[in-house]
């Protein structure tokens, strides 16, 4: 089925080549190219064919099929022999660069005789002789020939390495990576490193490099120390390898290497991530070597008792660990014969043995900012009290008493009764569980409504109000079928809760929350009073339950008349604990006071609170109280903006926090607030370690909105802090979740997620694949009818980044929609910022003939700066004229209208008005004034005026005392002077 319209003429073929040159390389594109070839045969002139033949073998060969590239090349040889004046000088020298294309592809087909594809240096030798080209190609040819056959290749080195390079000769970056592999395999990593070097440093580069470079280099690089290295590459070269049926190898090399650092668990993301190339890699040699690099990792997790993991492996059936690295060591172990068979020697079988005997060169070396080992991968296990606390009892073996425990423990709201509660559903799921036959223990329907109410409680803490509502209201059903009514009535109070807790549609949420609140609090108070016989623990629970609900409608009015009741509450609360010494619930109660104060706004109240309560709990206990306060304790002092403080306290409770599981202490909490506190203390770094771990633990626990929202903010502080490839392994990781992949995510979280990824792409150089990105949010947030302002920021940056791409008709197309949704949610500063930086671009790119675009676009930001101004918006730094005058200088001055930028930025000079001492537009004063010197003095050839006006600039910053200002201006005096 043809993939585009067939071209009509010699024009329309090759913008159709020009389009596919644009996609990325794979079976589309090799479609595409193939049905070009086809058209361009309908033409009378055969320069188009070359062309697109050209085309056809550069697909073959970069989408990792080998076979049909060389019958490609056979194509164009026989036109070139047949009609050597069709081809120019740049068609010749790319098709005898293209020999060495067929070389390679030979290499990799184990049914190619050894003796063809020497026949075929041979040929290419004979060629390049008969042209007059020297051979130093040919000898690295033979060099690789020998290299991949397994034979001493000292001889073939010295007469490849040793010749002077040509031009026919592969690029720079292609053969540094070739001597390094030379000096690896000699196992000489230090010399090896030294020579990979200048690619490893970006300073050489090229279609396959230094991605290729960096794969190699990855176990040297840990062999000699260097793990922040190792780290940093692997980061940067699996993503520009990632996918590519081309660089299959590449791919497998980085699943090796973490298996080999203790990242299994992100061996097995990247492998998912790169499912595709089980299917698409028709290279033999390539699929060797990714199929090695798969079977070391799958190897590892098998070795660490994950066998039975799912892994993505073959399409057309789901795998598991073992089961898949079964199939790939008999697809690798056939390869490896093949090639031996072929070569006459055991180098390939030798070479993928002496990977998988490799043993592991790490423990564990933290790759990402979302480090997880196997076993955080593996399914979930009971969770158990930490090790770290010496008072944790054991799980009871017997199940009367360890019904028992578990209520005991419940009662007291102890965490541990999370592990006995886990132990017990695992038991009661299992085929024929038998009910002890005991009055102390009660009938199973008991049992089955705790365990409905701990599954509750657990839907609640994840903000699942619904679903905890639901389940409250079951287990009631059953705590009143075995004759519990105090269980039930707490049940019921629960529902409430959580009834009212379900965000509504209501324009007016709070106010519809606040009152779901207090009905929520009378109807509990109706129960509470209409249910007799309650247990001292149940009585105060319900208690707490009917202070809580007040407390939260303060929290969400934060109306002052809705203090006093909280508080009432609270006191009633206390005092009942106090007469039957509840100590969890009299610390509760004293939790709920120190809250309320501080809603209420008064900091100082709540912080002495809080001071009581921490005495009250290292005196009294529970133990298990006091992270929490410590957290709440941190809190306030961040309101109170002693950081310092809110350190201390934060780390404290995180220390205690060790003791218990994590979930119930809330340890993610504790993480977020510290990495709050660690921005403010100017050490955000560590505030990302927090950041990280506090996402961590929400994701384990399954809060996976707040999980996303915390990674979010560590990915964007990530690239604040210059951590590009950080961010957007994290952001990658994050992307490749099942339930966001499926669409379970909230789009516009999802959407957040993408659009920082964008952004470090674009930071990481990467402008291609940042625009496709751009484009698509672009695409998608227009149908954001309910958040315009939003489209209107990612269409204004998809714009911008358009027009770096040189792309300014479909720039303008997206500074349209932009100006269309920022009619809706104004963006002034946004939207001037955007139209001035596609107005620079244009004029910057196309000189004169973009003048009358960028001009249009000035005049678009200037409407925007009169909107600003009627509705007496004020800009963050200079206003919006100002930096608009500025930019007419600047847009003017790169089309060559010289006169009309001097005009343009006197007027923004006059805008800005003279710096003061303490005044921090210096810096932009002093580059208008650079640049109106620059206009005036060299191309308006001025220089009298030009010094006057920098002189005068520079002895005003002087005595300002901006003399880091007056550098740029002095030097350029200086340049004026020279050429006078």
């Amino acid at each position: 089925m043809p993939t585009a319209p067939h071209p009509q003429s010699t024009d329309e073929l090759y913008q159709a080549l020009q389009e596919n040159d644009r996609r990325p390389y794979g079976r589309t594109r090799s479609v595409t190219a193939e049905e070009l070839v086809d058209a361009a045969e309908q033409f009378a002139e055969p320069v188009p064919l070359v062309h697109a033949l050209l085309e056809l073998q550069e697909a073959y060969t970069y989408g990792s099929e080998p076979r049909k590239s060389p019958v490609v090349f056979a194509r164009l040889l026989t036109l070139f022999d047949e009609q050597p004046d069709v081809f120019d000088e740049r068609l010749r020298h790319m098709l005898f660069w293209r020999f060495k294309w067929v070389a390679h592809a030979l290499r990799q087909l184990p049914e190619i005789p050894l003796v063809s594809l020497r026949q075929w240096l041979t040929e290419m030798r004979d060629r390049y002789e008969k042209a007059g080209l020297g051979l130093q190609p040919y000898y690295g040819q033979a060099y690789q020939v020998a290299a991949h056959v397994g034979e001493d290749t000292t001889a073939a080195y010295e007469l490849w390495a040793g010749r002077t390079r040509t031009r026919l000769s592969d690029c720079e970056a292609c053969e540094t990576c070739e001597r390094a592999l030379y000096h690896l395999a000699a196992g000489d990593d230090e010399r090896a490193l030294r020579t990979w070097e200048p690619v490893l440093a970006g300073k050489e580069s090229c279609q396959e490099e230094p991605a290729r470079s960096v794969s190699y280099a990855l176990l040297p690089l840990l062999r000699t120390g260097r793990t922040d290295r190792a780290r940093e590459l692997h980061l940067a070269g699996y993503r520009g390898s990632r996918r590519n049926p081309s660089m299959s190898q590449e791919v497998g090399r980085h699943l090796e290497f973490c298996a080999l650092t203790g990242n299994e668990a992100r061996g097995l993301e990247l492998l998912a991530e790169n499912r595709s190339l089980f299917d698409e890699v028709d290279s033999p040699l390539d699929q060797l070597g990714f199929l090695t690099g798969v079977e070391v990792l799958l190897q590892r997790v098998e070795l660490l008792g994950h066998g039975d993991l799912p892994a993505a492996g073959y399409a057309g059936r789901t795998w598991t660990v073992t089961g898949l690295r079964a199939e790939v060591r008999g697809r690798a172990d056939d390869l490896a014969a093949r090639f031996d068979a072929r070569n006459g020697t055991a180098a390939h079988t030798d070479r993928r043995k002496a990977r998988l005997d490799r043993a592991p060169l790490l423990d564990a070396l933290e790759l990402t900012l979302r480090t997880r080992s196997i076993e955080d991968v593996a399914p979930a296990a009971p969770v158990a009290a930490p090790a770290s606390r010496t008072d944790a009892a054991a799980v009871p073996d017997s199940l009367p008493e360890l019904i028992l425990h578990a209520r005991a423990l419940d009662e007291q709201g102890h965490p541990d009764s999370r592990a006995c509660w886990a132990r017990l559903r695992t038991l009661v799921a299992a085929r024929g569980y038998t009910h002890p036959d005991d009055p102390a223990v009660g009938p199973l329907v008991h049992l089955r409504a705790d365990l409905l109410a701990d599954e509750a409680n657990r839907a609640g803490e994840k903000d699942e109000y619904a679903e905890a509502a639901a389940l409250h209201e079951e287990a009631a059903a059953l705590y009143d079928d075995a004759g519990a009514p105090g269980h039930a009535a707490l049940a019921r109070a629960c529902a409430l809760l959580a009834t009212a807790e379900i965000p509504t549609q209501s324009t007016d949420g709070a106010a519809a929350k606040a009152a779901a609140l207090t009905a929520a609090h009378a109807s509990m108070v109706r129960l509470h009073e209409e249910t007799p016989g309650l247990a001292p623990f149940q009585e105060a629970r319900l208690l707490r339950l009917r202070a809580t609900a007040l407390g939260l409608r303060l929290q969400t009015s934060g109306s002052e008349e809705h203090v006093a009741p909280v508080l009432a509450e609270v006191d009633v609360l206390h005092a009942f604990a106090t007469r039957h010494d509840l100590v969890g619930q009299i610390s509760g109660a004293l939790l709920l006071r120190a809250s309320a104060y501080a809603i209420s706004g008064d900091l100082p109240a709540a912080v002495t609170e809080i001071d009581a309560i921490l005495d009250r709990l290292k005196a009294h206990g529970p133990a298990w109280h006091q992270p929490r306060t410590l957290g709440l304790r941190g809190r306030l002092q961040l309101g109170l903006r002693d950081a310092e403080a809110a350190h201390q306290n934060l780390s404290e409770g995180l220390r205690l926090a060790a003791d218990w599981p994590a979930d119930t202490v809330d340890t993610a909490r504790l993480h977020g607030d510290l990495a709050e506190a660690c921005m403010h203390l100017g050490r955000p770094d560590e505030a990302l370690t927090h950041l990280t771990r506090s996402a961590e633990l929400e994701l384990r626990r399954g809060s996976r909105t707040d999980a996303f929202c915390s990674y979010s903010n560590a990915a964007q502080l990530s690239l604040d802090l210059g951590h590009v490839e950080d961010s957007i392994a994290l952001l990658d990781s994050l992307l490749a979740e099942p339930d966001v992949a499926a669409g379970e995510v909230d789009d516009r979280l999802v959407a957040q997620l993408r659009l920082t990824r964008a952004r470090a792409l674009h930071e990481g150089e990467d402008l291609k694949s940042a625009t496709a990105e751009f484009v698509a949010l672009a695409a998608e947030s227009a149908g954001w009818d309910d958040d315009p302002g939003s489209h209107a920021s990612i269409a204004a940056e998809t714009a911008v980044l358009l027009g770096e791409s040189g792309e300014f008709g479909r720039a303008r197309d997206a500074a349209e929609q932009a100006l269309a949704a920022h009619a809706r949610a104004p963006r002034y500063e946004q939207l001037s910022n955007c139209l001035r930086e596609l107005a620079r671009l244009q004029a910057q790119q196309q000189g004169p003939d973009g003048l009358a675009d960028a001009l249009a676009f000035l005049a678009d930001a200037g409407r925007i700066a009169d909107e600003a101004r009627a509705a007496a918006h004020e800009a963050h730094g200079r206003s919006l004229e100002t930096a608009l005058a500025y930019e007419h200088g600047r847009v003017n001055a790169y089309a060559g209208e010289y006169e009309d930028a001097l005009a343009a930025l006197e007027k923004a000079l006059a805008l800005l008005g003279e710096p003061g001492r303490d005044d921090d537009r210096a810096g932009e004063w002093a580059e208008c004034v650079r640049l109106a010197g620059a206009v005036e003095g060299i191309y308006l050839e001025r220089p009298a005026p030009a010094l006057t006006r920098l002189d005068t600039a520079v002895s005003r910053l002087t005595a300002l005392g901006h003399t880091e200002e007056t550098e740029p201006l002095i030097s350029l005096a200086a340049r004026l002077r020279d050429e006078e």
